[in-house]
């Protein structure tokens, strides 16, 4: 899901003719969707994934702020913009760690030999 994001969905979002801000909150929004698919899905490590869907709505908010902002006319606010990167790129880590730890229990489960995880012999 996280290579399909990065191949597909943001090279279509620099495409469209939007500003800074609006590309950065949709996605921002895209990352609370992959959040909330992964929670539900219950794939990896949930507290984890809690953390990284509070970051990533943190930052939707943040932007959608903005642009609201924007719409009545209020052009200086631009340290919105900056926390809302910084709560991304925090949450992308937590994201990244996540998938880490999924393809490490994945790697642990499909080698033959050691038991699984949680079995005791």
């Amino acid at each position: 899901m996280l290579a399909i994001l990065g191949l597909i969905v943001v090279p279509l979002i620099r495409e469209l003719p939007l500003g800074q801000s609006t590309r950065t909150g949709l996605l921002a929004w895209v990352l609370v969707g992959l959040a909330l698919y992964w929670l539900y899905a219950g794939m990896g490590y949930r507290p984890l994934l809690l953390l990284q869907l509070l970051l990533f709505s943190g930052a939707a908010a943040l932007l959608s702020t903005k642009l609201l902002l924007v719409a009545a006319d209020v052009h200086r606010l631009t340290v919105l913009r900056y926390a809302a990167r910084g709560l991304i790129l925090v949450g992308a880590g937590c994201a990244m760690s996540n998938l880490i730890a999924m393809l490490l229990l994945l790697w642990r489960r499909s080698r033959p030999g050691t038991p699984a995880h949680g079995r005791r012999t």
